[in-house]
């Protein structure tokens, strides 16, 4: 059974108004555009899921994990949902309720690398490299493999 439209959005509202600590620590810092100007928006209905933070302009979606996120069932789900937002075009970064309460700075930082270069999206996902490895190789952290020249010749 899919939700309607109008069952998403009481959802949402629902979500914005009761949010784990985790969620209000990072929405403090992602509110009215702080890192780097960019709009970011919480508990917002895409397709059939609610995520907890998107940027529409990045098409970067953030998500604050609690520890049932650690359960197979639960894994198994989040997969399915994270291949279905990607094949949206969507970038989704994960993050840990523990990493965001002691680490917001380092969290914030990831954000950052994720928006510090456009995505390629929407290219399929096995072509793709998410907008972190290439910010990540571009400051030289990341090495990017190169294949020989001889590859594929026996």
């Amino acid at each position: 059974m899919t939700k309607t439209n109008q069952q998403l959005l009481s959802a949402a509202l629902r979500l914005r108004r009761d949010q784990t600590d985790a969620e209000r620590a990072l929405w403090a810092s992602l509110r009215s555009r702080q890192p780097d100007g960019v709009k970011f928006r919480r508990q917002q209905p895409i397709g059939a899921y609610i995520v907890d933070f998107v940027s529409f302009e990045h098409r970067l979606i953030i998500e604050v994990d609690g520890g049932q996120h650690d359960e197979a069932p639960v894994r198994t789900s989040d997969s399915a949902r994270t291949a279905w937002l990607e094949e949206q075009g969507y970038y989704v970064l994960r993050f840990w309720n523990s990493e965001v309460l002691t680490n917001t700075d380092g969290v914030l930082e990831a954000v950052l690398v994720a928006l510090a270069t456009p995505s390629p999206f929407p290219l399929p996902s096995r072509e793709r490299v998410g907008p972190p490895e290439r910010a990540l190789r571009h400051r030289g952290l990341l090495k990017q493999v190169v294949p020989s020249p001889l590859a594929g010749e026996g």
